[in-house]
């Protein structure tokens, strides 16, 4: 382990680490890679013997939020807590993959055995030996957001006795996971926040359009030389989970002409939100997030569109759509190519390890506080509550009065501590 860098942030105090941890834990030998980790304290509190809070992240494929300021979620737990931040492995300062390292390996079977060591089970082993590593052993408690919530149900299943208590935000994930379930739910969920889109911006039915029917004559090129299609352009609609999503959707359409052609601020801004150069490996992971037990996750974002004709490209009103990854991604997006051979493997295989012991969570003594936001465009609140009838110990908190981006307010955290102080509290020791 190695301590790289220690500084303080008005009302934070930072450590950054990095620690060497094995590619494939089921199979060290097949080498190492590194994984960065910041432990964040208040800065008058730096030297306590503080519990900590370990931050599990949404994606797949996301790194670490990089706080500016002590305030939000943040803020309320470095009051008690010191904070645990660490960029998933693949992501951000531990051993980053994206398009230039797949596009090291000779066979499309060889990134995908790589990208297969990337998942929820590999990521809750770096928190394990993280945990033990450096922090003694001590049981330490967990917020996670969104897929956040997938892996703590995973780090439930694998070390129940190595945590205190879990808070989840928008991420209880079902227990049976199936890609094509996911989104059979998925696409009536956007299809309704396309219609409150419209409803609150109308005049962007007309400027939609306009702006597809100009995409599908052809011939327009983002700054980085990639086309710019119709249905590159829908995939914008992803942000119509998060508030303000609409809000940033109105002002891009507001400025997407320039006399008759599309304006070089509307094509820069669109590349910045379709491009993944930031986080590749969300789109090369995003279904393999259900491959559990037996049974190919198959593209199944692509398999479902066609049953929900209201997206085709040529409908109109247009409709946008949200955290479905399909296979042209990885043709037309050029920090993509580099996977394609490896993700249309992965979309094919047939076994996976599994990701949640039945058993082992129905019998969770673990304190489990859940916040369930019922609109919820990304993780169906049906399936959420399901699952949370399954697992020991679970309390939820249903609300409408949230996007999946809820975790921002500092309330929602809040709410969630008083749940599990109302079950007893975080279980403390090693």
């Amino acid at each position: 382990m190695s301590l790289t860098a220690t500084y303080t942030i008005p009302g934070m105090h930072v450590r950054e680490h990095v620690v060497s941890v094995p590619l494939d834990w089921s199979d060290p030998g097949r080498g190492e890679i590194e994984v960065f980790f910041r432990e964040i304290a208040d800065p008058g509190r730096a030297r306590e013997d503080l519990p900590c809070l370990v931050y599990l992240q949404g994606g797949p494929g996301g790194k670490g939020p990089r706080p500016l300021t002590a305030d939000g979620w943040i803020g309320q737990a470095l009051k008690t807590h010191r904070v645990i931040v660490m960029d998933q492995r693949g992501t951000g300062r531990s051993t980053r993959v994206d398009g230039r390292r797949m596009s090291a390996f000779a066979t499309a079977e060889e990134g995908a055995d790589f990208l297969a060591c990337f998942r929820a089970d590999a990521i809750v082993a770096d928190h394990e030996h993280v945990r033990r590593t450096v922090y003694g052993g001590r049981r330490w408690s967990t917020i996670g957001q969104s897929y956040g919530g997938f892996l703590t149900l995973t780090y439930l299943s694998a070390a129940p006795q190595a945590l205190g208590s879990c808070r989840v935000t928008g991420g209880l994930p079902g227990l049976d996971p199936s890609a094509a379930e996911v989104y059979r739910r998925t696409y009536p969920r956007v299809e309704a926040k396309n219609r409150e889109f419209y409803r609150r911006y109308p005049q962007h039915v007309e400027r939609a359009g306009r702006v597809a029917d100009r995409l599908a004559a052809g011939d327009v090129r983002l700054p980085d030389g990639d086309a710019l299609t119709v249905r590159r352009f829908q995939s914008l609609g992803i942000d119509f989970g998060m508030k303000p999503g609409y809000e940033r959707m109105h002002y891009l359409l507001d400025e997407a002409f320039n006399g008759g052609e599309l304006s070089a601020t509307f094509l820069h801004q669109v590349l910045a939100r379709t491009s993944y150069s930031d986080n590749p490996l969300f789109a090369a992971l995003q279904e393999s997030i259900y491959g559990h037990g037996r049974g190919a996750t198959a593209w199944a974002a692509q398999a479902e569109r066609p049953r929900h004709p209201a997206f085709a490209e040529q409908a109109r009103p247009l409709l946008f759509t949200g955290e479905m990854i399909y296979p042209w991604m990885f043709e037309e997006i050029a920090e993509l190519r580099p996977f394609r051979g490896a993700v249309e493997l992965m979309a094919a295989r047939e076994e996976w390890p599994p990701l949640y012991d039945h058993d082992r969570l129905a019998a969770n003594e673990v304190p489990v506080a859940a916040a369930v936001y019922h609109d919820d465009m990304f993780v169906d609140a049906g399936l959420q509550l399901d699952t949370a009838s399954r697992v020991g110990n679970t309390r939820c908190w249903i609300t409408n009065e949230y996007e999946h981006d809820g975790i921002a307010d500092p309330r929602v955290f809040d709410r969630l501590g008083e749940m599990v102080r109302d079950m007893g509290g975080e279980i403390t020791g090693a």
